[in-house]
C-alpha cells in the first residue's frame, strides 16, 4: 500500500499520467502483419496496442514478433507477412487496468512493462499509461515532498547508536 502523504503528493500534480487513445499508434486485428510491420517501423516503437473494429483492446503485437517470422533458413523475407493478420501472433495475456487511480496497481505492472494500457469496463480502448509518464510523477513528488509533509527518521537502535556516538540525546 503506498503511503497517503506520497499518494497524496503525487496526486497534486494536476498532471494526467494517461496518453488518451487518439495519441495513441494503434493496429487492427484483421491488419496483415506487412502494414504492422511498417507502422511499427514509422512509430520507432517496439510494441503497440492492437484493436478490433469496436475499438475493444485484444492485445499487444511487437517488432520481434513480426521479426521472427521474417528470419529463413536462407534468409530474410518478408513474404510470411503479406499472408498473416496480427490476431495470429498477436500477445493476448496483457495486463490492463480499469482503474487509472489505482496507483499501487499501475505501478506494480510498470515494473516489468513499458506501458499499461488502459481500458473502460467494456474492454474500451482509452489510452496507455507508460513508464515514462509515471516517472514524472515521481519526479514531481522528489521535488515537491518537502512542500507539504515535513519526513522525520523512524526512531530505532541504529538511529539511537548514530547518535550515541554523535554525542546527540533523544528528544522525547
Amino acid at each position: 500500500m503506498i503511503d497517503k502523504p506520497i499518494e497524496t503528493v503525487m496526486r497534486e500534480s494536476q498532471r494526467d499520467i494517461l496518453i488518451p487513445a487518439d495519441l495513441v499508434a494503434t493496429v487492427n486485428e484483421n491488419n496483415d502483419l506487412q502494414h504492422v510491420f511498417m507502422v511499427l517501423t514509422k512509430v520507432k516503437y517496439a510494441k503497440i496496442p492492437v484493436l478490433d473494429n469496436s475499438n475493444h483492446f485484444k492485445g499487444l503485437v511487437s517488432l520481434p514478433m513480426i521479426t521472427e517470422l521474417m528470419l529463413q533458413d536462407t534468409g530474410i523475407t518478408s513474404r510470411p507477412l503479406e499472408s498473416m493478420k496480427v490476431k495470429q501472433i498477436m500477445q493476448t495475456d496483457v495486463p490492463t487496468i480499469y482503474e487509472r487511480d489505482n496507483l499501487e496497481a499501475i505501478m506494480r505492472y510498470l515494473v516489468d512493462e513499458n506501458f499499461l494500457v488502459y481500458v473502460d469496463s467494456d474492454n474500451h480502448f482509452k489510452g496507455i499509461i507508460t513508464r515514462r509518464e509515471l516517472f514524472k510523477e515521481i519526479n514531481y513528488l522528489a521535488h515537491n515532498f518537502s512542500k507539504r509533509y515535513v519526513a522525520l527518521p523512524v526512531y530505532n537502535q541504529k538511529t539511537a547508536a548514530q547518535r550515541k556516538k554523535a554525542g546527540v540525546k533523544r528528544k522525547i
